[in-house]
């Protein structure tokens, strides 16, 4: 299975369809998108979708995954990334953790790292 390289050839199939609006929705959800005209004199960061077949072990695809992420500086797959992936801990090392952590008492907090990086003060 070949992975769409833009949102044209995304979006001539169903799957990539529903995975593009289920990001779309999680931004709405979580109400991290407001539109309002540019500032004079900045720049703006474009966004750029990233479309990728998330598998399990045997090689079999469980689910589309689309994010919409910040452009920056234009990279092409192969020329200046090879791949991208999203660090996800094993369950063995979560019970390890929560095992270590109840044992001498820490207090534990959750966060949604997924759109963590949303809420984060940017510079330019």
């Amino acid at each position: 299975m070949i992975e769409p390289k833009n949102v044209v050839d995304a979006l001539k199939e169903a799957d990539w369809i529903k995975a593009t609006q289920d990001e779309l929705n999680e931004f709405e959800c979580h109400r991290v998108w407001t539109l309002f005209p540019k500032p004079q004199g900045k720049t703006i960061i474009s966004t750029h979708w990233v479309f990728r077949y998330k598998m399990d072990e045997d090689g079999i695809v469980i689910r589309n995954k689309v994010r919409l992420v910040d452009q920056g500086i234009f990279q092409l797959e192969g020329l200046d990334y090879d791949e991208t992936f999203a660090l996800v801990a094993r369950l063995e090392a979560i019970r390890l953790f929560l095992a270590f952590a109840s044992f001498k008492n820490f207090e534990v907090y959750q966060m949604d790292v997924k759109t963590a990086f949303l809420h984060g003060v940017i510079q330019e």
